[in-house]
């Protein structure tokens, strides 16, 4: 049996506690009593401008995700719309909360006291969409705070489509908090509770979404979001250096003999060689454990989440051809080799979901 990381171990069992086979997904959300807000629309002219104010934000989502989460938007094509739409509203929260921060600590706006008591403000705020308290208002909407309201009503309708546990969100603000603090890691395992925190949270709230055939798929999807937060690591050594972070653990820098000048200062010797060959080799074994749980999502969800995949994969191997040297720029790929990869996103789909049937 694989070893399940500890920090997953009460998702797992809330979802092994609350599964229901016949309907293929844990505790839906529907089940709780959701009907609070409908009861307050009154009559059917306010629910058919909820409705239209609903498409809205889901618009406002999807042109967020397409500007901060390219991959994953380019992928996203390949899953129906209700379930797109609803990935939409997850990437454009997560990145809600991760702006607020970002104010705080690039362009100086706020205090980072401010973006602590504005991400609680937002905590609070999704505490009362759980709740099913929320009052949803006729009147207009200050211009500021249009995004940030469309984001929060996308959010409140996913969640009575989906069964997104609360504790998810509440991780993923505790990560981004962790940013307006820690800029160092003593240890790995400090390094992939932050990678747990920011990256596989977001993966374990998409998979209520994707769909999975077994609540096992967690932990795997746990492994993916690790590996592609220890990819966008790799890939911003350099850029985290300008703002004087460094996300790669002191006891490996300490292993490989590699100093903080040496990070800070954009020194590449071969022990920083190294040191990202190791945090590669890393990520490549996290990407093939999380394999085994993308055999396990829903067809229709096999191939985005296969491109997300291999597209970050990419990324790893365009730093290996950098020869390792993160500091002569930012690794990406382009359009062209992410379309590449939906021919064969496609046909291991179709060879996983030949092997589900067997």
């Amino acid at each position: 049996m694989r070893h399940i990381p500890d920090i997953v171990q009460p998702i797992l069992a809330w979802s092994a506690h609350n599964w229901n086979s016949d309907r293929g997904c844990v505790f839906s959300y529907r089940d709780c009593d959701r009907k609070v807000v409908n009861s307050k629309l009154g009559n059917v002219q306010r629910a058919v401008m909820l409705d239209q104010q609903t498409a809205a934000a889901y618009d406002v989502c999807q042109r967020v995700t397409r500007t901060h989460a390219k991959t994953f938007y380019a992928a996203s094509h390949f899953i129906p719309a209700d379930k797109r739409n609803a990935c939409y509203a997850v990437y454009a929260f997560c990145r809600y909360v991760d702006d607020i921060v970002d104010v705080a600590m690039e362009r100086g706006d706020v205090t980072r006291a401010d973006a602590v008591r504005l991400v609680e403000q937002w905590r609070s705020e999704v505490s009362t969409v759980y709740s099913g308290n929320r009052v949803i208002t006729d009147g207009p909407v200050d211009p500021a705070q249009q995004d940030r309201a469309a984001v929060l009503l996308a959010w409140e309708d996913t969640l009575q489509k989906y069964s997104i546990p609360p504790n998810l969100p509440e991780e993923l603000i505790e990560g981004v908090l962790m940013d307006t603090t820690i800029t160092r890691f003593a240890t790995y395992d400090e390094l992939a509770v932050y990678c747990y925190k920011v990256a596989s949270v977001v993966g374990l709230m998409t998979s209520e979404i994707f769909g999975y055939s077994s609540p096992d798929a967690l932990s795997y999807a746990v492994d993916l979001g690790i590996a592609m937060q220890l990819t966008n690591i790799i890939r911003d050594v350099k850029e985290d250096a300008v703002r004087g972070r460094i996300y790669l653990a002191k006891e490996d820098m300490d292993l490989f003999e590699v100093s903080e000048a040496d990070i800070l200062e954009s020194h590449f010797t071969p022990n920083v060689r190294g040191l990202i060959a190791e945090y590669i080799r890393r990520a490549d074994v996290l990407y093939s454990r999380a394999d085994v749980g993308i055999a396990m999502l829903e067809p229709s969800s096999m191939v985005t989440v296969l491109l997300m995949s291999r597209n970050y994969q990419k990324i790893l191997r365009a730093v290996e051809k950098m020869d390792y040297n993160v500091f002569l720029g930012r690794a990406s790929i382009g359009p062209l080799a992410k379309l590449m990869a939906v021919p064969s996103a496609y046909f291991e789909a179709r060879r996983l979901r030949r092997a589900q049937l067997k």
